[in-house]
């Protein structure tokens, strides 16, 4: 498998299972994404403030209707209706987590054949084309680090991700700066070569990311005075 990344914005992940591995799952798709968890029962995390709580059916539910972050839907999706449910939500992705595995089998297969992305929580190794694995991140700003076991390790992922959280602290005042600065270089008619070389010592250089840690004026002035170097060379 290729690690991407995937915009979800604007779209809608379906979530089948409100237990506590799909209740992970909606939280996470949430951040940026329309999400309907289906399922007979809740997961206390999903049964908040934010979220919507009501019966429905697949025929009854229209797109019309209110659409919180986090929608919940009280119905025992069955082998059988799985199709209906995808049908009528018309997700961009489907999350099979429920603990039936005959209901995530036709989620999957429901999924794919309606050419949707699909991950399926209770299987780990060889997948299908068009499934996704939702890996372990990390994030700082607008730096985001992905890790992934292939889901032979769950521990080791939390591992690697507590280490990296603290590999990567700042790194996110770091993007935005540098950004900053490439603009202002390109402004300047600094030519791209040279752009690309302060840049580089910038991102590079302790004495930035030690002065972004006492602030952002510390870490552009620390900044400057690398970028003045790499410009009068």
């Amino acid at each position: 498998m290729i690690p991407l990344y995937h915009d979800l914005t604007d779209q809608t992940v379906l979530v089948l299972g409100g237990g506590s591995v799909g209740a992970r799952k909606a939280a996470r798709f949430a951040r940026e994404a329309d999400v309907v968890v289906i399922s007979p029962t809740f997961d206390d995390a999903l049964l908040g403030d934010n979220s919507a709580d009501e019966a429905a059916s697949p025929p009854d539910m229209t797109a019309d209707e209110a659409s919180p972050p986090i929608r919940l839907v009280r119905a025992a999706p069955d082998p059988e209706a799985v199709r209906g449910w995808v049908d009528r939500v018309s997700p961009a992705l489907v999350v099979a987590a429920t603990d039936d595995r005959t209901v995530n089998a036709a989620a999957e297969s429901a999924a794919l054949n309606a050419g949707l992305l699909v991950n399926r929580t209770d299987v780990s190794g060889g997948r299908d084309a068009g499934s996704v694995v939702v890996p372990a991140t990390v994030d700082d700003g607008s730096v985001s680090v992905a890790i992934s076991t292939g889901g032979t390790s769950p521990a080791l992922s939390r591992a690697l991700r507590q280490r990296i959280e603290a590999e990567i602290e700042g790194a996110g005042a770091m993007a935005a700066l540098s950004g900053e600065l490439r603009r202002e270089l390109a402004e300047r008619g600094i030519d791209p070569e040279t752009r690309r070389a302060a840049i580089r010592r910038v991102v590079r250089s302790e004495g930035v990311w030690k002065g972004l840690q006492k602030g952002r004026s510390n870490g552009r002035q620390e900044a400057h005075d690398v970028i003045t170097e790499v410009v009068d060379e």
